[in-house]
């Protein structure tokens, strides 16, 4: 019976993988070269701000397209050396996503969960912000005392693809454009007007909207 509840989870991930992220094949270069900036040196200036310092240059992939929760995660404890900084550290304990895989991916809430395991910082969903209200928290993104994980709806963005996870590592305030790590490798860190991000963010997953998780 066991074996065939591993087996069931890890078929409903593989088939349910595109649930929460589309593959980048899907997505054309022209597509992300129209929304986003990615530039080599366009992104080395951001990589300068001083939260996106800390992640030292270094951005660890998701190891599989239903661990974006978890690879953003993982990503920002090495930011505050917290001691889980991988995927299946952050994920140990929680009873989430046993099996590698999050067969349907993990909610705002979940993650907050999961978060809430591995660190005694406080962690906040910041869920139905209003457009000044998101800007506000940007402009708080460049303090090194907090790190922001954003949820937001791949289509809206790059025209194709549903919900995921990354980091916010900063703010350019005076040209509107957030740096955004993207913890599927096949993306990238980019940067992106705040008006095209938050209207990303400002989408439904399930009955309940997308958010940001704040750490501190």
């Amino acid at each position: 019976m066991r074996r065939l509840l591993i087996i069931g989870a890890v078929i409903a991930a593989l088939l349910g993988a595109t649930a929460f992220e589309l593959r980048p094949a899907h997505i054309s270069r022209e597509a992300i070269g129209a929304s986003v900036t990615q530039t080599a040196d366009a992104i080395e200036r951001p990589w300068r701000l001083p939260v996106a310092e800390t992640f030292n240059h270094q951005l660890f992939a998701q190891s599989n397209l239903s661990l974006c929760g978890p690879a953003s995660l993982a990503n920002v404890f090495r930011s505050v050396s917290e001691p889980a900084k991988t995927e299946s550290e952050v994920l140990a304990g929680t009873g989430r996503c046993w099996t590698g895989f999050c067969p349907f991916g993990l909610t705002l809430d979940e993650l907050a969960d999961v978060a809430r395991a591995h660190t005694n910082r406080k962690v906040t969903v910041l869920r139905g912000l209003t457009r000044d209200e998101f800007s506000e928290h940007l402009r708080r993104s460049n303090d090194t005392n907090r790190r922001y994980i954003i949820n937001f709806r791949r289509r809206g963005i790059f025209g194709a693809g549903v919900g995921h996870f990354s980091p916010i590592a900063g703010y350019f305030e005076n040209e509107d454009l957030v740096f955004v790590l993207d913890v599927n490798e096949n993306f990238r860190p980019w940067l992106i007007e705040r008006s095209r991000l938050f209207a990303a963010m400002n989408t439904l997953d399930g009955d309940k909207k997308r958010g940001l998780l704040l750490i501190e």
